[in-house]
């Protein structure tokens, strides 16, 4: 069971790591609240599972990571700043350890996965959390989940080469996308949305993969 993974010593090294992601720069107290909150081990493979509470990505199979705990609370807390969201679309739900933040941040958490086997494990440890304020869909992340929307925020967990056209549709008005975009070289941009308009600004050099459009089993 999952949830006999979750223990005081997971406890103590959350709030380690949100020590650490605080001395880097991180300085919301929510964000840094979530972080220490959440049991990292669970969302990776066990054999990682002594690694999980380094600040660094890690293979969660399929080809996929785990997302520096850094680059989790740095977009967390971009995407949270000023008018706190209370439904934010996730592309790319992966591990759910990045889902897990944002619900503990938000109303309603929308999420789309296009790996099903990465969907079903992310929606085991998310039960082991008793987090009940995700939902999640299979399919292609470059459409995002229009029937849901418009989203007050979007986060995007996966490098596309350039902007999917279908996610700042599904922008509300006054809303913000937090997105790494390139291919060989990527930045992590703030797309804000002003009416028909959309002021972006660049953060910071970051690798993630690639944003792959269409979805698998």
């Amino acid at each position: 069971m999952l949830s006999s993974r979750i223990g005081g010593k997971s406890k103590r090294s959350g709030e380690l790591l949100a020590q650490k992601l605080q001395n880097e720069g991180i300085t919301n107290q929510d964000v840094l609240k979530a972080i220490a909150h959440s049991p990292r081990h669970i969302f990776l493979p066990e054999i990682l599972a002594h690694k999980a509470y380094d600040n660094t990505a890690l293979p969660i199979g399929q080809g996929q990571t785990i997302s520096q705990p850094y680059i989790v609370a740095k977009m967390s807390e971009l995407l949270i700043a000023g008018k706190r969201p209370c439904n934010i679309l996730e592309i790319g739900t992966g591990s759910g350890y990045q889902t897990s933040i944002l619900a503990q941040l938000t109303d309603k958490v929308f999420s789309v996965e296009r790996i099903q086997s990465l969907q079903w494990q992310a929606k085991r440890c998310l039960r082991a959390m008793d987090l009940h304020n995700v939902a999640m869909k299979h399919g292609d992340g470059w459409q995002g989940w229009q029937s849901k929307g418009p989203f007050e925020a979007i986060i995007v967990t996966a490098a596309p080469a350039s902007v999917p056209p279908a996610l700042l549709s599904q922008l509300a008005d006054g809303g913000r996308l937090i997105i790494p975009v390139g291919e060989k070289t990527q930045i992590l941009k703030i797309i804000t949305r002003n009416g028909d308009n959309f002021n972006e600004q660049q953060i910071e050099a970051v690798r993630f993969v690639p944003l792959v459009p269409g979805d698998l089993l």
